[in-house]
């Protein structure tokens, strides 16, 4: 019956003209009847064809379809550069997929298009997300976002470098000079590579600012605090004692982008740089023997580190909450967890993958950055003026340790736009 109904419906569908919007919306079954198609837009974590994340997702949905044969995933892999802006435009369509696995999602669970996870997961699913991340991804005190692929950051060094330099790794932000120096005497091409381009640098600034007993935030979470004392005084120490000394390299930091910074270490041509696992294991394998340290401070004391978190959500769209829901307990399972981990060189993001992980010798190169997460801070990602905060500090950070530079001016500059754009959010612009 259920069959003969579809089959009734599509007919007068086609015959109106409107079978391909179906189609698109995926609001129908898949010409199955009782089939239901979840599409699936993710970020593609490889570097090519040959670790594409396509085939990860390819072969968790094929597994998963075996299981379910009422069930269909369709996969569609984009990569970081392409796939917040084609899910975005997506969904101005009126096209949004199922679920999308990507760097953002509190525009959208602001918009009302998104499922609260407890309407999606079990309660064993939930309650094993590492706290930090559960609540990273509320937006009002509900989670719309549901982690997916962390990372933490340490101090890279290249230890041939610092062997022939005479350096050793440092624990203060005066240690850190003094091995640039040496390093720099040893014509080390980058003896710190500092990127302050449009890449990534809301992310190397957020590091900086931390180890130095600043943030992006307040103490309370509530407020930005851009232009604070301790941000000022970071990022003057840092054009003071490290750009204005010569100590970050042949190019300027805020012509520096993170992509330029990570292939010069590779390359053997960088002493030091903040640095994740993804990079540990490229460089790795170019043969660079790679040093690890926590990030340092400018006491010596242990300060909060970054993390960094990618996010799954459910678009409500086109209905299937039940069947969405079935397919993430399966995503969040820890064989899963973990073959994505192991794949990248990522952090688990579920309590018991992150345990597996840390007792298992084969990751000990990651125990450094799994024992950083605990007391990370992450990007502010569930305000919705975030965007536009961390593009004005992408576009202006690095001026801030030009020659001529004027680091408060720019933290200031900075401040404008973020209560500007907090303001607007408010306001429902």
């Amino acid at each position: 019956m259920q069959r003969r109904r579809n089959k009734g419906l599509t007919a007068a569908l086609a015959a109106l003209g409107v079978t391909a919007t179906l189609a698109l919306t995926g609001c129908g079954a898949d010409g199955a009847g009782d089939t239901v198609t979840l599409r699936l837009v993710a970020a593609d974590y490889g570097s090519g064809e040959a670790n594409t994340s396509k085939k990860y997702w390819d072969d968790l949905a094929r597994a998963y379809e075996a299981e379910h044969p009422g069930v269909k995933i369709d996969v569609t892999v984009l990569s970081w550069k392409d796939v917040d802006r084609e899910v975005s435009e997506m969904v101005a369509r009126g096209e949004a997929p199922d679920l999308a696995q990507i760097g953002a999602y509190a525009d959208y669970a602001r918009a009302g298009k998104l499922y609260p996870a407890e309407n999606l997961v079990s309660v064993p699913t939930q309650s094993n997300w590492q706290p930090l991340l559960r609540q990273a991804g509320e937006v009002d005190r509900v989670q719309y976002g549901m982690p997916f692929g962390a990372s933490t950051r340490l101090l890279f060094f290249n230890e041939d470098l610092f062997s022939k330099a005479g350096a050793k790794p440092p624990k203060t932000w005066e240690e850190l000079q003094k091995a640039a120096q040496q390093l720099k005497a040893k014509d080390v091409t980058y003896p710190f590579a500092l990127p302050l381009g449009s890449e990534e640098s809301q992310a190397e600034t957020m590091m900086w600012l931390l180890s130095g007993g600043g943030g992006y935030r307040d103490t309370t979470g509530t407020a930005y605090q851009l232009d604070s004392p301790a941000n000022v005084s970071t990022m003057t120490w840092l054009k003071d004692e490290l750009v204005g000394e010569g100590l970050t390299g042949p190019v300027a930091p805020g012509k520096l982008d993170r992509q330029q910074a990570f292939d010069a270490f590779v390359r053997g041509e960088v002493g030091m740089l903040n640095g994740h696992p993804t990079l540990m294991e490229t460089a790795e394998k170019a043969g660079i023997k790679v040093g690890k340290v926590p990030l340092p401070s400018r006491d010596g004391e242990p300060t909060a580190t970054m993390g960094v978190a990618d996010w799954m959500m459910a678009f409500n769209q086109n209905g299937h909450r039940k069947e969405i829901g079935a397919f993430l307990d399966y995503v969040y399972e820890d064989k899963n967890v973990l073959a994505f981990s192991d794949r990248y060189d990522l952090l688990p993001v579920t309590v018991t993958a992150g345990e597996t992980m840390e007792a298992d010798k084969k990751h000990a190169a990651l125990k450094p950055f799994l024992e950083q997460m605990p007391g990370s801070e992450l990007y502010p990602v569930g305000e919705k003026s975030w965007a536009k905060v961390s593009e004005s500090i992408k576009k202006n950070i690095g001026r801030a340790v030009e020659p001529d530079g004027n680091p408060k001016a720019v933290l200031e500059d900075i401040a404008k736009d973020a209560r500007t754009a907090e303001n607007q959010t408010a306001g429902g612009n």
